[in-house]
């Protein structure tokens, strides 16, 4: 016979159409299960036995019986939709929490860029950490130029003039003597005593300094270059650098607190799957703590 089952359209108007002959009283003498988390088909049954008025059938249970998981496809778009509705839910896996997602996306994108900043820099100061620990060894050949220059009588009169102990030299002694000496001490601290006027102008891998006669107006100069690896090795340290070079350390240094910091807890999110993270990250902490307490003394 045929067993209508409902669609959209309407009850008795049903898009699929189920042709079954079920025998009268008792049915299939092994049930199938019914589906965990949704609705039964023997529920289903019932609720259609009841919709439509047809006691020939044999009962609801041989109705549910004879379909048994199929009949939730058979009225997915009647009564076992709710049911079906009701399965999905359950079945989905819960959501992480988006705080920690958020959280995640803040730490992997502050590491990179911090990363990113300080690359160059952090390649610089672990290269010269090296060089500065093997200066011993590292052979360098100092260059040694000298100068002489005289100051012009009119100028005279600017360096028999009293002066502060530190004053700088007189711009117009400095531009004048600049060309002949290769060095302009302009703005910089000078030593003034009664016999000349000593001007210290070191920088990174080099020494220089003037000395001008006060009665004389005879100035000398002498430049030591140590070559490259001084030079690297003293932006390292911050020697003889300059306020510009002394605040771009000060920032390069916290770009790589920030990296170290992300990373960290970057660590600290993914150690349940990486059983040796906290393990390496003691030893990274102890072994310099050893190595100076132990042998350093």
């Amino acid at each position: 016979m045929r067993f209508p089952c409902p669609g959209r359209e309407g009850p008795g108007v049903g898009r699929v159409v189920a042709v079954a002959t079920l025998p009268r009283g008792s049915t299939h003498p092994q049930p199938l299960p019914f589906r965990k988390g949704s609705k039964s088909d023997l529920a289903i049954a019932n609720e259609l036995h009841k919709s439509y008025d047809a006691p020939h059938i044999g009962g609801s249970a041989a109705l549910a019986r004879l379909f048994g998981v199929g009949m939730g496809a058979l009225v997915k778009d009647g009564l076992a939709e709710t049911g079906a509705r009701a399965t999905v839910a359950r079945s989905l896996p819960r959501a992480k929490p988006k705080f920690r997602a958020w959280w995640m996306k803040q730490l992997i994108a502050w590491h990179w860029i911090s990363a990113a900043v300080s690359l160059a820099s952090m390649l610089l100061f672990a290269i010269t950490g090296i060089t500065l620990n093997h200066a011993a060894s590292i052979a360098a050949t100092p260059v040694v130029m000298t100068g002489k220059a005289t100051v012009p009588p009119r100028l005279m009169r600017l360096l028999a003039a009293p002066h502060a102990a530190d004053a700088p030299l007189p711009d117009a002694i400095a531009a004048n003597i600049a060309p002949q000496l290769h060095l302009d001490a302009r703005g910089r601290p000078a030593e003034w005593s009664d016999e000349d006027v000593y001007v210290a102008m070191p920088g990174p891998g080099r020494d220089a300094w003037i000395s001008i006669a006060r009665a004389t107006g005879v100035a000398t100069s002498e430049i030591t270059n140590r070559g490259w690896i001084a030079w690297v090795n003293d932006l390292h340290k911050g020697r003889n650098t300059g306020a510009l070079w002394f605040w771009f350390i000060d920032l390069f240094a916290a770009a790589c607190v920030l990296f170290s910091l992300t990373g960290l807890l970057l660590l600290q999110l993914h150690a349940r799957r990486r059983p040796l993270t906290w393990p390496l990250v003691a030893l990274s902490l102890a072994l310099p703590l050893i190595l100076a307490v132990v042998f350093i003394h």
